[in-house]
């Protein structure tokens, strides 16, 4: 197999354009060599099947969708409130809007996760560790509330992002006078993190 990281990276990043383009179904070898700009067969010299591939996928979106170590560093800076745990939550919705190709990307990487058992186990196991992760940095910051909550948080804040990217437009107005998504997002972390 061809050892070359800097072209497997590339390659990756074109499955995750195509993914979020065309779904599951439209991730083949020669999409992503169209999109990566390389010659057909490129990817196939990289991948041993569309299952490595997916895995790869999965793993580079954990990175790619990470938050910033320096802008993580600048919030925990403030105090430890209702207040920066809303920060932390518009920082993820940030995110989402820059990375719009990555989040669905990993949304069609769900949605295949339900039909195919070995990638299921695995994407369940990278989320999970998110999730813990998560729990695990709220705790050791000394941010308000506790596992019930950053489940919550994960579970509402998930559910916005899936409407807010897949179908724009449908919570506008739903809450008279709301901005969205902003106004959600601060709404949603009032309503599980009371003040206090």
């Amino acid at each position: 197999m061809v050892r070359n990281p800097e072209r497997r990276a590339a390659l990756v990043d074109a499955a995750v354009e195509v993914l979020a383009a065309e779904g599951a179904r439209g991730l083949t070898f020669r999409a992503v060599d169209t999109a990566a700009g390389v010659p057909t067969g490129t990817a196939s010299n990289y991948f041993t099947n569309r299952d490595d591939l997916l895995h790869q996928i999965d793993a580079w979106l954990h990175q790619r969708l990470a938050p910033d170590p320096d802008a993580v560093a600048e919030l925990l800076a403030r105090p430890r409130d209702r207040d920066l745990v809303t920060a932390f939550m518009h920082n993820l919705m940030d995110r989402v809007e820059r990375d719009r190709t990555g989040f669905l990307a990993m949304m069609e990487m769900r949605l295949e996760a339900s039909r195919r058992p070995d990638l299921r186990a695995s994407l369940m196991n990278s989320l999970r560790g998110d999730l813990d992760e998560a729990i695990a940095f709220h705790t050791q910051s000394e941010l308000p509330g506790g596992p019930e909550e950053v489940t919550l948080l994960y579970l509402g804040m998930r559910g916005l992002i899936l409407e807010h990217l897949t179908m724009p437009g449908l919570l506008d107005g739903a809450i008279p006078g709301a901005k969205v998504p902003d106004d959600l997002v601060t709404r949603l972390v009032e309503r599980i993190l009371p003040e206090g």
